[in-house]
């Protein structure tokens, strides 16, 4: 596997598929190391473990991280502990909302689901070694400074839990078969999708030079806002997508009726959204500059992905 080619005091030498790409091998390789070897006991736990984690995905959180990392001149080092912490916990949460309790999947990044491949016990254990491990490297690496690097535990711990990720899934199940107001669905793909892009940007964000007041209230609005527009595309893309392009099973929410944009708003107002969204987020980084290039094009490949 080759190791990560961008060059952080050079952020824009590389065109933006070629930096997309040295992210995510640089994510590859450090997860890879990161996590326990196949051959380690218990080895089944460890194999799934990694079976869930690697090779897949679009590894949009880690490069939020690397992303906003840019905009406070972050080492590359650092970066790759806190976006792969971020993805772990992303990782745990595909685990777990796959299980038969909850969404009852089969197939994810084009493969059959952990639950499938091993079995539910096992796929349990993954979700929660996965998510212990994530706060387990944000803890150990030195940040420079533990006053930050506790404000950065106490993020990602805030975005997974109750008032996060967990309670947005929480709010999902209980949401089946019932009509939400907008207001309502915000809320909950606020907690549910948003609260951990949120800690994506801010993590990236923290990992380098502060920010100033006026910096990290925009940058916060910009996270919220990529947040959402993250959402409303996924729902899009969910009712007009097939399940081989997204590698999971096309129109599940329909079938399952569960609240989406599309459903509220229909296909060409929910678009209509997602593009407003769009250059929402884009106008809170006028206050970068040049900086913020590269999250500016990470918007731009959220607003136009096809899976």
């Amino acid at each position: 596997m080759s190791t990560l080619s961008l060059q952080p005091a050079n952020p824009h030498r590389l065109s933006f598929p070629d930096w997309m790409f040295s992210v995510q091998d640089r994510l590859e390789a450090t997860l890879a190391h990161c996590m326990p070897p196949s051959e380690a006991i218990p080895g089944r736990l460890h194999q799934a473990m990694r079976y869930a984690t690697l090779n897949g995905g679009k590894r949009v959180r880690p490069l939020l991280v690397f992303a906003a990392g840019e905009l406070t001149d972050a080492a590359t080092e650092q970066l790759a502990i806190a976006a792969c912490a971020v993805e772990l916990i992303h990782s745990y949460s595909l685990v777990h909302d796959d299980l038969p309790c909850m969404d009852d999947d089969v197939l994810r990044r084009g493969r059959p689901t952990c639950h499938v491949e091993y079995d539910q016990a096992t796929a349990l254990l993954v979700g929660d070694s996965l998510q212990s491990l994530a706060f387990e490297l944000l803890a150990r690496e030195d940040f420079g400074d533990p006053r930050r690097q506790l404000e950065m535990l106490h993020l990602l711990a805030r975005a997974s839990g109750s008032c996060g990720m967990a309670g947005g899934q929480s709010i999902d199940l209980e949401a089946v078969g019932k009509r939400l107001n907008q207001p309502e669905l915000e809320l909950m793909h606020a907690l549910k999708t948003g609260a951990l892009i949120r800690a994506a940007v801010l993590l990236g964000g923290l990992c380098g030079k502060a920010l100033t007041v006026a910096e990290r209230v925009s940058l916060d609005r910009f996270a919220k806002r990529a947040g959402l527009l993250f959402q409303v595309v996924d729902d899009i893309l969910d009712c007009t997508a097939s399940t081989a392009t997204l590698g999971k099973t096309a129109g599940k929410d329909a079938a399952a009726e569960k609240p989406t944009y599309v459903t509220l708003l229909g296909l060409d107002r929910a678009r209509k959204f997602s593009a407003d969204l769009r250059e929402q987020a884009i106008e809170t980084l006028v206050i970068f500059d040049v900086r913020a290039r590269r999250l500016v094009e990470l918007t731009d490949f959220i607003t136009q992905r096809k899976f």
